[in-house]
């Protein structure tokens, strides 16, 4: 296809799925909070660089397109995995392999509980059993996603289960009351329309909270005629603002990518002027024992603890935290649904910096890094690193540090008591 083709097709600024096609066959399915605007990107002078050659090879290739209004941008979400997992399109399934793709997981329980969980897991038990939607490419979306549901169709998760915190989330009305067979009852009701949304059956779900509602008043039960209505009303207008505003990060920044043959064009991603993440890097042992190493993640300076990551070192044995840290940069690294850094903040002094740099070089990057130095009672006494970063950023490397020390501490602590068990 040419730019020139698009004049033809009268695409309007609503969220939706578009498909690439070449005759009949689906090349590439995706989703957008503007059609209009989304599939003009794919026409820009810069798509090798943006994209990819293989994005690009598939809007050569293509001589069609069709797209797919929804009511929101949710519903492009979740319609877009309905439709990527139907046609299995090309261009799609050769961007990432599915084991690392995220699915919800509906158990086959007594009282179900909806989960995300890693394709790699899927065959194994207890995931066998489960109903599954997806694959969800971007696991950040859709923690967004799973949020904006729950508050329309309130469910357990492994979380709400345990004993302390079934009340909490009580509380915060996202789960329902299940004590007696009429809140059993009411509950699985949930998770069948919950069902039903993953499918993209929102209009048959109004057509049956509509006549359980008419069904309730005629019974003169208004209190649950209008916790339906309400429901009616949150799926009619439901409210994706945040989901809006991580669609158009990640169309800015550029971040749906195919693998290794874009991983030169993932490099290159940058964040907005107005997003700052830092991610800052500490290890953590006993006389090379149980080595860990943690990632925790600022965003605008504030700690983000959604975004911490723990890794156990597999590759070093001994008191070598440059290779332990090595390790945990390019095993980061590699999860290219991970938003890059603004800047790296690492505890230690240049060998550390030095470590950093090097695994940033390797994977065509430019993102700056500092390095705490410590005395003797672990306090800062000096950032290695560009002063005007350091200047700058002052407040936030040294909380970003402390807090990656924290962390590590309290991850190499749970990890040595799991072994003394």
């Amino acid at each position: 296809m040419k730019k020139s083709d698009l004049k033809k097709y009268k695409l309007l600024d609503k969220p939706g799925v578009y498909f690439f096609k070449k005759g009949d066959e689906v090349l590439y399915i995706g989703k957008a909070t503007s059609l209009r605007d989304r599939v003009k990107s794919y026409f820009s002078p810069d798509l090798i660089v943006a994209r990819g050659p293989m994005i690009l090879d598939m809007v050569t290739s293509a001589n069609k397109l069709e797209w797919q209004e929804t009511d929101s941008v949710l519903e492009a979400l979740i319609l877009e995995a309905e439709l990527i997992k139907k046609h299995q399109p090309f261009y799609n399934t050769k961007e990432k392999s599915d084991k690392s793709w995220n699915y919800v997981c509906i158990t086959g329980e007594s009282i179900p509980r909806v989960l995300i969980v890693r394709g790699r897991n899927l065959k194994s038990t207890p995931w066998r059993r489960c109903t599954t939607f997806g694959p969800y490419t971007n696991s950040s979306q859709l923690k967004i996603a799973m949020k904006i549901i729950r508050r329309i169709f309130p469910y357990l998760d492994g979380e709400s289960l345990k004993k302390n915190n079934q009340e909490f989330y009580k509380q915060i009305n996202l789960v329902p009351t299940l004590q007696g067979g009429e809140g059993l009852k009411a509950y699985k009701k949930n998770i069948a329309n919950l069902k039903l949304f993953f499918q993209g059956k929102k209009k048959k779900i109004l057509n049956n909270l509509q006549k359980e509602m008419m069904q309730l008043a005629k019974r003169r039960e208004f209190e649950k005629a209008s916790g339906i209505k309400k429901q009616i009303f949150a799926l009619n207008h439901i409210n994706d603002v945040a989901l809006i505003k991580e669609e158009n990060f990640e169309h800015s920044v550029g971040q749906k990518f195919s693998g290794e043959q874009n991983e030169a064009s993932v490099r290159r991603r940058k964040l907005l002027p107005d997003k700052m993440r830092t991610e800052a890097y500490d290890i953590s042992h006993l006389a090379g024992k149980n080595i860990v190493g943690v990632m925790v993640v600022l965003e605008d300076g504030e700690i983000a603890k959604s975004e911490y990551r723990k890794f156990i070192i597999r590759s070093q044995v001994g008191s070598n935290d440059t290779g332990a840290l090595s390790e945990v940069l390019s095993r980061r690294l590699g999860h290219n649904e991970w938003q890059l850094p603004s800047l790296i903040v690492v505890d230690g002094g240049k060998a550390q910096v030095n470590t950093i740099s090097k695994i940033i070089k390797i994977h065509k990057l430019k993102i700056p890094i500092v390095g705490v130095v410590k005395d003797e009672h672990h306090k800062a006494k000096a950032i290695l690193g560009d002063e005007k970063i350091i200047q700058k950023y002052k407040n936030q490397i040294l909380l970003a540090n402390a807090e990656s020390h924290r962390f590590a501490i309290k991850f190499h602590r749970e990890k040595s008591k799991i072994k003394l068990i």
